[in-house]
């Protein structure tokens, strides 16, 4: 009887997870801010992407993609959108699909939007032909953006803060947090709903969560990487990054931020993230900071 339960119990838990993960929650999109605009693309499977794009007054010819997190959408990037402008970069902020007031209705982790990010740097050379293009992704945003380093080749560098590994790692730590347990729980207990969500989520939707793995796209890229880990996340844990810089330690750096939560390394450490950012963005792409490093506060 105990056996037929949890049987039924992981047949049923995994379809809902995996209806959870596909069909997100969105957040409304503020009205545009006066210094951005409204822009859009169209995907090959007929899709409408919406972002916004921004110019600053005095220009330094580089431009930045800033990718927002889960269940967010471009509002959240403004600040950094600001930030850089600041500092003369142009800007560009996209609703990722299914989120935002983009088109879509599934997400699939990297699966579309990887090649959806290179939609947008083809858009973005078409209108700015910047000197330099960087990346900034948050949460999913940096699992998207580090993803995209395997179609995309045109970034100088790229910073990916709270990123995941892979799929299977993201899942894992995921309903942990959620459910309120320990990780080696829902590698356990867990394991065989998460497994029953995977055969679904393909079979259903035709999208192969193993394959979605940033870790693999770094490890196959030779553009510069700065990982941002913050050592309080519980939603996707520091070893997400510690494994990334693992797998490519030549082009890529790890700053590890005492006392952040999930994507809180700009609140906990301030100044410190703002400088690090410009030095980065800011070094020559073809000499860029010596790799492999996990750098101190």
């Amino acid at each position: 009887m105990a056996v037929a339960l949890y049987l039924a119990f992981s047949v049923a838990g995994g379809v809902t997870l995996a209806e959870l993960q596909v069909h997100l929650h969105r957040r409304p999109v503020p009205a545009t801010p006066p210094n951005l605009q409204d822009v859009e693309i169209h995907t090959a499977d007929g899709l409408t992407l919406r972002g916004w794009f921004g110019r600053p007054e005095h220009g330094n010819g580089r431009a930045v993609i800033l990718l927002h997190g889960i269940t967010d959408n471009r509002a959240a990037m403004v600040g950094y959108g600001q930030f850089f402008m600041d500092h003369g970069y142009s800007v560009l902020l996209p609703d990722a699909r299914a989120h935002g007031s983009s088109d879509g209705v599934i997400a699939s982790y990297g699966l579309k939007e990887a090649g959806d990010v290179h939609l947008w740097t083809d858009w973005l050379f078409a209108r700015e032909s910047p000197a330099c293009l960087y990346g900034l992704g948050e949460s999913l945003g940096a699992g998207i953006l580090l993803q995209s380093l395997a179609v995309e080749k045109r970034f100088c560098a790229v910073i990916a803060e709270s990123p995941f590994a892979d799929a299977r790692s993201a899942i894992f730590d995921r309903v942990a947090y959620f459910v309120k347990m320990p990780v080696w729980m829902s590698r356990t207990v867990f394991r065989l709903p998460i497994e029953i969500c995977w055969i679904y989520a393909q079979w259903r939707y035709g999208l192969r969560f193993d394959s979605v793995s940033p870790r693999r796209a770094v490890a196959q890229s030779r553009t510069p990487v700065l990982l941002i880990s913050d050592t309080d996340d519980v939603n996707l844990r520091p070893h997400n990054s510690r494994e990334i810089l693992a797998a490519r330690p030549a082009l890529s750096q790890l700053w590890e931020v005492p006392g952040a939560g999930h994507t809180g390394a700009r609140k906990a450490a301030p100044a410190e993230f703002d400088r690090r950012v410009l030095d980065y963005f800011g070094s020559s792409p073809a000499a860029p900071a010596a790799g492999g490093a996990i750098v101190p506060m």
